[in-house]
């Protein structure tokens, strides 16, 4: 059994460390996408880099390969590729009635002190929880050992000077501005989904007041604004929030002296969905040259087997002239190319052309014209005999990733730059400079790993493809 001065600790990690060869043995289990060493992962929290790490958090569930039992498991990196797994960071306290550590954040306060701010769950009662509370844990020099901190709770429904929120208000989440420091989290009161403004009071960050609403919807278009991220890109500011349908953004203007956000434009970050969105609960850091990593958990796969959940791979997001955000994989992840395969000039006709490169862990670049086509086909996880495959398709108009559909920033675009990532049950894609991103969980036969391109309804032509096989971390 994993040796841990917590038990609750302790007893989570072999849990985890009883069910990692189940995980590790399933084929469909990504191989260069961050996940636990088994059973359940969601919401991505407390990202942030310090001292050389960045340091990630989750919601993670030791127990089971399905929600429950949630805990904050922890990993760090030196390159947002390669990840070192470290003891889970916190634990449901049953004895302070704790049944959940939802999502939430990290900072260092003005003493130096690494803390996590989180939302504490109590236990279903008979269909009904009491009220939730925002509190913090405190961190040891080296972010490993992590204590409850003694002023819990820092933000409690009772105290906390706003609306009259229901009780399942949540998911704090810390900004800095011209030397103030806010947070913002989602919460909920008569007809109103809202993300709430709080500001420290002190540097010792378990002292808040309410600031006012920063944004508001109608129930009835927004159930509830889950996992709110408001930061700032460039001169600009961001409002992401995940509303139990793929994440939306708003950039817009926030205003230091009436505390006010005025957006400018609205849309989708990720539109990929299966029966879920597949792309949810975004958090985000800045590194040391100043780049905002956006990061979110990939959802959607069927339970069973082990694990469940993963994270898409860190994104570099920057806002174009226009004020609609630009994703694109962070370059580090270049260093797991392995074998590469590459062709040029090549005419695509109706009848396919099979490509000698398969595999299920691969990167794909890919530049083509449609010329006299209707489309052009990628057929990613092809079978022996081309009677399945997981499609991507494009008509000049829009994408379509494995069933999803996504407009192009043109009405007619002749040209196409897409780069592509499979890992196995995992198919993450991005276009149009950055303007589309689409993350989509797959189905596929271990053993179908072919790739093929075909036009339909005319010719097109390929200017350049690069395949590479990709390593795992």
């Amino acid at each position: 059994m994993p040796t841990h001065p917590n038990p609750a600790i302790a007893r989570a990690m072999a849990s985890v460390e009883a069910a990692a060869a189940r995980a590790a043995a399933d084929p469909t289990r990504p191989i260069y996408h961050f996940r636990p060493p088994a059973n359940w992962m969601n919401d991505p929290n407390g990202t942030i880099y310090h001292n050389g790490y960045y340091h990630l958090f989750y919601q993670h569930n030791p127990y089971d390969d399905q929600w429950g039992h949630i805990h904050w498991g922890h990993a760090r990196s030196t390159d947002l590729v390669h990840w070192e797994h470290l003891p889970i960071a916190l634990w449901p306290s049953t004895e302070l009635g704790e049944a959940h550590c939802f999502s939430g954040c990290a900072r260092v306060n003005g003493q130096g002190q690494p803390m996590l701010f989180y939302t504490k769950v109590g236990p279903d009662q008979d269909g009904h929880r009491p009220p939730n509370e925002q509190w913090a844990a405190l961190g040891d020099p080296d972010w490993i050992t992590w204590q409850k901190h003694p002023a819990n709770p820092i933000l409690s429904l009772e105290t906390h000077g706003g609306p009259p929120f229901e009780g399942d208000w949540r998911d704090p989440y810390i900004f800095e501005e011209a030397g103030r420091t806010f947070l913002v989290l989602g919460g909920a009161f008569d007809e109103v989904a809202a993300v709430a403004l709080y500001e420290a009071d002190d540097d010792s960050l378990t002292r808040w007041h309410y600031r006012g609403l920063l944004h508001q919807s109608p129930r009835s278009a927004v159930r509830f604004h889950e996992c709110p991220n408001f930061f700032k890109v460039g001169d600009q500011w961001i409002l992401l929030t995940s509303p139990y349908r793929p994440v939306e953004y708003l950039t817009g203007t926030f205003h230091l002296d009436s505390l006010t956000f005025t957006p400018s434009r609205h849309g989708i970050l990720d539109p990929g969905q299966g029966q879920v969105p597949n792309f949810y609960a975004t958090n985000t850091l800045y590194d040391p040259t100043g780049r905002c990593i956006l990061l979110g958990w990939v959802r959607g796969f069927p339970p069973g087997r082990g694990w469940n959940g993963c994270l898409a791979l860190p994104r570099v997001l920057t806002l174009g002239p226009d004020g609609i955000p630009r994703q694109s994989p962070v370059p580090e992840v270049a260093q797991l190319r392995a074998e590469h395969t590459a062709c040029a000039d090549l005419p695509l006709s109706p009848s396919g052309y099979v490509l000698d490169a398969e595999g299920d862990a691969l990167e794909i670049h890919l530049s083509c014209r449609l010329g006299k086509a209707q489309a052009v086909e990628l057929r990613l996880r092809r079978s022996p005999d081309g009677e399945e495959a997981i499609p991507v398709t494009w008509d000049g108009r829009s994408l379509t990733v494995a069933g999803t559909a996504v407009p192009l920033a043109e009405p007619t675009q002749p040209a196409l730059k897409l780069q592509l990532f499979l890992d196995r049950s995992v198919l993450e894609l991005f276009a149009d400079d950055g303007r589309i991103a689409v993350t989509r969980v797959i189905q596929a036969d271990p053993g179908h790993q072919g790739l093929e391109l075909r036009a339909q309804g005319g010719t097109a032509h390929v200017e350049s493809l690069d395949i590479w096989r990709m390593r795992p971390i």
